[in-house]
């Protein structure tokens, strides 16, 4: 009898985690590494970094902390080659690092908002896939979650850049399923609806915030704890069979 206990757990399991300073990220780090991965954390700023990292190894966490910014490929390269050096593989990754700088009417958006966006959440997310996935080829396994957005399916005013940014991740996360599935690499995507974070608290401050938690069907929205379990999911064998899905963690905001 399988049991689902074992499955779950990602003990001596080498997980990366990107976006992992602040809100969604650092999250999804704290469960994974409660869960008993060694958790390498990627970031902008290190100083979230190392706060986290502290957080973690009072509780006998293993965590690597690595700044730098997933636009920067040369970056990303280094980042794969300092956690194989650390503990010799890497078994997940979980793509986080996202931006949605800008809540504009789409005829206001400028070329460099839209290409900042699209740099850091989608070609970020690419470069992180390429980097992981030939580690985890060379392995014959390995596990990559891409953090999407409701609003990869679901459309909302004002948000073209980070919709289409989002858009790109599911679609890419399907093609890289279909192609490395024969090589035991598993590629899903996780698709959060609002939660609060520093990214969405100004939004859910304004007055789209009262419509958004109308529009949520258990009438709040998110904590940012409550996105861990899935991530654990997706990063464990309990999901082995689970590959080129979109697993949407929203309050039945997609379910109206």
């Amino acid at each position: 009898m399988t049991d689902i206990n074992t499955h779950l757990r990602l003990d001596n399991k080498t997980v990366w985690v990107t976006g992992a300073g602040k809100g969604l990220g650092r999250a999804i780090a704290i469960a994974l590494s409660q869960a008993g991965a060694q958790v390498a954390v990627t970031a902008r700023t290190a100083a979230d970094l190392y706060s986290l990292e502290a957080e973690l190894a009072e509780h006998g966490g293993k965590v690597l902390v690595l700044s730098g910014s997933v636009a920067d490929s040369t970056a990303v390269r280094t980042m794969v080659e300092r956690i194989t050096e650390w503990t010799g593989r890497l078994d997940s990754a979980v793509n986080c690092a996202g931006i949605s700088p800008h809540f504009t009417r789409s005829e206001f958006v400028t070329d460099e908002d839209w290409r900042r966006v699209l740099d850091i959440n989608l070609q970020g997310t690419f470069y992180c896939c390429r980097e992981a996935g030939k580690i985890m080829l060379e392995q014959g396994s390995g596990s990559i979650v891409n953090v999407s957005s409701v609003h990869a399916s679901t459309g909302f005013e004002r948000i073209a850049a980070y919709a289409a940014s989002k858009g790109g991740v599911e679609a890419l996360t399907k093609s890289l399923a279909v192609e490395w599935a024969d090589r035991g690499v598993r590629v899903n995507t996780l698709a959060p609806g609002y939660f609060l974070t520093d990214l969405s608290s100004g939004l859910l401050d304004s007055k789209w915030g009262e419509r958004i938690v109308r529009s949520t069907p258990l009438g709040r929205v998110g904590n940012a704890d409550e996105l861990g379990g899935a991530a654990v999911f997706l990063t464990s064998d309990a999901s082995r069979f689970v590959t080129g899905t979109t697993l949407t963690v929203d309050g039945g905001w997609t379910a109206r």
